[in-house]
Parts: C-alpha cells; structure tokens; sequence
C-alpha cells in the first residue's frame, strides 16, 4: 500500500510517500520564511506561503506511474470542536486534487494526531496505537498531556487530560532563540548551537 500524507501546518510545508510493503518512505519539507525578528506569521501569510511551497515539496515525490492507494491530510490543528487554523486549508485542497487524480480515498486528521502517530511509527512502537496510551505534545503552541486510545477511522483518537495553563514549551525555546538573534522558528537552530556548544573547562 502506497499513501501520500500532506500537512500544511505552521511552519512547515510537508509530504510524503510511504510504501509500506517496501516500509520505506521519502518525505520533503520547506520551512516558511519568517522576518528577521519576528515570532511568528499572519495566517494569510502562512497560507499564501504553503500555497506557493506545495509544488515544490511535490516536485519529484511521487514518481511517474507510481500508484497511490490512499492520501492523508492535516486539516485541523487538534481533534477538538472550533480547532481551525486557515493554514490546513492549502494542504486540503492539493491533498484532495491528489486524491481526485489518483482515484484514492482521503483521509483527514488532525495535526496532532499526526504528531503522535509519527511518534510512535518513528520509534519503532507502531503498536503503542493499538492499546489507549498517554503522551505529551509539546510544540510552538502546545503543551499538552493526551489520552490517545486507538481509533478504527482515525488510527488514534487524542483528549487533553492536562498541560500547561500559560506559555507553551516551544514558545519558551522560540522567545529565547529570537532574543538571541535567531530566526524564527527557532528550534532546529538551538539544537545545533547547543550540539555544537563546548562544555565549559
């Protein structure tokens, strides 16, 4: 089975195809242009930005031929009623083109569930999603403890049972990087500065 995942989400534009016969998977991802100094972009910005990455995330992933037997799209940033976020929009709608071209069935999830679900796939505990679990979500704008029981629609279905009240995790590590002059968001590069980093004598 071959299935094609786009996620549009702040700040990343992604897709993938994973063959899980092969159990391979070739992934592409664009991180969106944020200003020097600035902590964040508009939504219209955001989805005027996916919408000019998405041909080239797509340029090249999908081979010639390649048949696709199902695609998957983020549309939402949690599994909640009212979460909207108007960035998910440009990933719906190259999402369903795909699937329209391909003659596949869409699937919708939340941004979330795709957290978690790539968690446990990226960890080697794919069976994690078979029994109820409890995992944090920590992100730009997340700090959340989840419930997450095994869904037969959604693969896993995520309740926050607790979390932070105020500042999110990432907007702790996202406000000390843009202080320290990096760009924004900030993560992968404190990452490297603090790999890089020499302890002290």
């Amino acid at each position: 089975m071959r299935t094609l995942g786009v996620d549009t989400s702040n700040y990343t534009t992604s897709a993938a195809v994973f063959d899980a016969a092969a159990d391979r998977m070739e992934s592409r991802g664009i991180l969106l242009k944020v200003g020097a100094g600035e902590r964040g972009l508009r939504q219209s910005d955001a989805v005027f930005a996916h919408t000019k990455n998405l041909p080239q995330v797509f340029d090249g992933l999908i081979p010639p031929g390649l048949r696709l037997d199902a695609v998957g799209v983020s549309d939402a940033p949690r599994e909640a009623e009212g979460s909207y976020m108007p960035c998910f929009l440009s990933g719906v709608a190259a999402a369903s083109a795909a699937a329209a071209a391909a003659g596949a069935p869409l699937f919708r999830f939340s941004h979330q569930q795709g957290h978690v679900a790539a968690a446990a796939w990226s960890a080697g505990r794919s069976d994690l999603l078979d029994a109820p679990f409890l995992a944090w979500h920590l992100s730009g704008g997340t700090t959340e403890l989840l419930l997450c029981v095994p869904d037969r629609d959604r693969i896993v279905s995520c309740r926050r049972v607790g979390g932070s009240t105020d500042l999110s995790a990432g907007q702790a590590v996202d406000r000390t990087g843009v202080r320290l002059g990096i760009g924004f968001p900030c993560g992968r590069e404190l990452d490297r500065l603090a790999i890089a980093c020499a302890e002290p004598p």
